[in-house]
């Protein structure tokens, strides 16, 4: 009992001081454990004259429920300490200023698509869309395109399939392909835009690149004729450049169309004095057109001695460049931020 007072007397400052779970452990073993004063004294109660039993079994039990409020007490202090220290590790200040995620944008390409197609909308045009890979017939005879025409040669175009006439595949040159798909499947009148990737094989120059994007316009109606080409071209113009910039139409020849005219812009690097980027000519060739070819209308089942049209192309990259004064049009394919921002 002089040992069991000792153990008491000193167990609270020792239970106390237990500077985590582990420590706390530690003294719970030894003073409640299996080799622990009380659990010797147990078992050696046998030994005590039955009168003194009850009394020194009653001792036992109370110090034993003592040091275990204690020990439990000190447990759930450590338990709250550890905790806090957990949270205060994860604590977020949110005081401070949140992470900004930044904001997309539609790239330079694709804002121009857009703006081209809702100049024409305006106009009454619908917009329509179709694959990037199609048939030989659909991109080259369709349009009036002879099979000895230069354009067909696997250094112009790049084919998928390439040989039989009548299956061979490639990817599109131009999206004058939808001119031929849309007549196929509709009557006149017809008024529409097709705007969409292409694909040649140009060797990648300040003006050039293997793959770009064509906007294709398209009217079939009763008496169409050239002086509505240049009445919608010329309005077309005047909304995405401004009356500022000066525009020629030069004779031209393309398969599809008859009498055929190139546009040219003036160049936005020299104002017409003559650069590397115009080829020294003062003027940057902005898009092809025409009146639409008879062979081309007969070849959709449209009755050419009624109906006739015009048609045209122009390069999204180009009238990027031209408006916002781009010099390469690898500025529109590397993907840097540092250009593409400039145009949020």
């Amino acid at each position: 009992m002089d040992q069991l007072k000792t153990l008491l007397a000193a167990a609270s400052d020792r239970i106390q001081s237990a500077p985590d779970l582990e420590a706390l452990r530690d003294v719970e073993n030894e003073l409640l454990g299996r080799k622990s004063l009380i659990a010797e004294s147990r078992r050696s109660l046998g030994s005590l004259p039955s009168e003194e039993r009850p009394i020194v079994g009653a001792q036992l039990n109370e110090a034993h429920e003592r040091l275990s409020v204690l020990i439990e007490h000190r447990r759930v202090e450590l338990e709250r300490i550890a905790q806090d220290s957990l949270l205060l590790g994860d604590r977020v200040d949110i005081t401070l200023p949140a992470r900004e995620l930044g904001r997309g944008w539609h790239h330079l390409v694709t804002q121009t698509l857009d703006e081209v197609a809702d100049i024409f909308v305006s106009l009454g045009y619908g917009v329509v869309t179709g694959p990037e890979v199609d048939t030989a017939w659909h991109n080259f005879d369709a349009l009036n395109t002879p099979p000895t025409h230069p354009s067909r040669l696997e250094s112009d175009t790049m084919y998928i399939d390439y040989g039989d006439p009548d299956d061979e595949l490639l990817l599109r040159t131009q999206t004058s392909t939808m001119q031929v798909r849309y007549m196929e499947q509709n009557d006149p009148p017809v008024y529409i835009v097709a705007p969409g990737r292409c694909y040649r094989t140009d060797t990648l120059d300040a003006t050039h690149s293997p793959v770009f994007h064509q906007i294709e316009g398209l009217a079939v109606d009763e008496n169409v004729t050239m002086a509505d080409l240049k009445g919608t071209l010329a309005y077309f113009m005047r909304e995405f450049l401004g009356p500022e910039r000066k525009i020629r139409l030069l004779p031209h020849f393309f398969p599809f169309t008859e009498p055929s005219a190139e546009m040219h812009v003036s160049c936005f690097s020299c104002d017409g004095s003559g650069c590397r980027v115009c080829s020294r000519s003062g003027w940057i060739e902005l898009l092809g057109c025409g009146v639409v070819d008879p062979h081309v209308l007969e070849a959709v089942g449209y009755d050419s001695s009624k109906y006739s049209g015009f048609a045209f192309g122009v390069g999204a990259e180009r009238l990027a460049m031209v408006r916002h004064g781009i010099h390469h049009i690898r500025h529109f394919f590397e993907n840097d931020l540092r250009v593409l921002r400039q145009f949020t």
